[in-house]
């Protein structure tokens, strides 16, 4: 069940470029924590990238600087009318990330942002069988989204933020094992990255 806190942060972008800022402090930065899913990859000018569930475009903008082959992909459209303002040089598609409109392997990189945890168990398993069929052979998911908190002080924190902003998809994220579910699907997932005392995780998984 949505909070009042989360409708006010959707209807009013400077709230959420607020929250989202002060959040990404504990990893150094709105611009850092908007790479953090993208260390380590090789990207080109022509890489063909696909930014899913890319809501006003926060991610998008540090995508194009490494391409200029970059869709962004939301079921919002007051979310991509921002994006398309805020990043007007990547192009974007109105779809549920469960059932996208791009042909089998199409992309090299798919990246994803703090989004899976809005996602109930089903239609998560549903939105990476997507991922995978739209990689190339080859291809990365990359993602960055909560993580149980490996340090205990941090919990009466995120356990707070995730009461205030989010619903209970995201503490149903909180137990799935995110690594597991990506290899039953078929892809050769990493082990997650930690960050903010295991609050956050990054995944890089390569589909075979």
């Amino acid at each position: 069940m949505a909070t009042i806190f989360r409708d006010w942060s959707y209807r009013y972008q400077w709230l959420y470029d607020g929250i989202s800022g002060v959040a990404a402090l504990s990893v150094g930065g709105e611009a850092r924590f908007r790479q953090l899913a993208l260390q380590g990859l090789t990207i080109h000018s022509d890489t063909k990238i696909l930014d899913l569930c890319c809501g006003s475009g926060q991610a998008t903008q540090f995508l194009v600087k490494f391409s200029q082959n970059v869709t962004g992909l939301d079921a919002s459209p007051l979310s991509l009318k921002r994006a398309r303002q805020n990043v007007p040089s990547a192009t974007y598609v109105e779809s549920f990330a469960e059932d996208m409109p791009f042909a089998d392997q199409e992309f090299d990189v798919v990246h994803t942002s703090v989004a899976l945890h809005e996602m109930q168990s089903e239609q998560l398993r549903r939105i990476i069988h997507e991922v995978y069929r739209v990689l190339k052979p080859g291809g990365v998911f990359t993602l960055v989204d909560f993580h149980a908190p490996t340090n205990p002080i941090l919990w009466t924190g995120l356990s707070m933020f995730l009461l205030l902003f989010e619903t209970e998809t995201a503490w149903q994220l909180l137990k799935t094992d995110l690594p597991g579910l990506l290899t039953e699907i078929g892809f050769n997932a990493s082990e997650p990255t930690l960050y903010a005392g295991g609050s956050l995780q990054v995944i890089q998984a390569r589909k075979f």
